[in-house]
């Protein structure tokens, strides 16, 4: 792997580990959120579905930290990082760590490209 794929690895691996663990153990303070951003939160986070997304992301997170299947976890986390993308441009109107999250997902998804090769595959 080079130096560049290396370090979006870990740097993808370490922002979702992070996050993920903050929602079970909250030691990042984060602001609350207002309006329809919060609301929406709110939502996933009464409905269990947020923490079931936490869980996904702790073990894909742990996933590319460890080595295994990389490019299985990078196409497993590509509608997650859509998710936050699109939150964050159509709820909270802020695309920033969205957009970061997506750009790193893509790119190691382009430059895993040759992995897969079995998808798109005639038979």
């Amino acid at each position: 792997m080079s130096v560049i794929k290396i370090i979006a690895n870990y740097l993808l691996a370490t922002l979702y580990l992070v996050f993920s663990l903050n929602f079970f153990f909250n030691f990042l303070p984060m602001p609350p959120l207002e309006g329809d951003a919060g609301t929406f939160i709110e939502l996933l986070a009464v409905t269990g579905f947020m923490a079931a997304v936490k869980v996904i992301e702790l073990v894909l997170s742990l996933m590319l930290i460890v080595g295994f299947r990389r490019p299985l976890a990078y196409v497993l986390l590509a509608p997650i990082s859509v998710n936050i993308f699109f939150f964050d441009v159509f709820i909270s109107g802020a695309p920033a760590a969205g957009l970061v999250v997506l750009a790193l997902n893509l790119f190691l998804l382009i430059a895993n490209i040759g992995s897969y090769r079995g998808i798109w595959k005639k038979k």
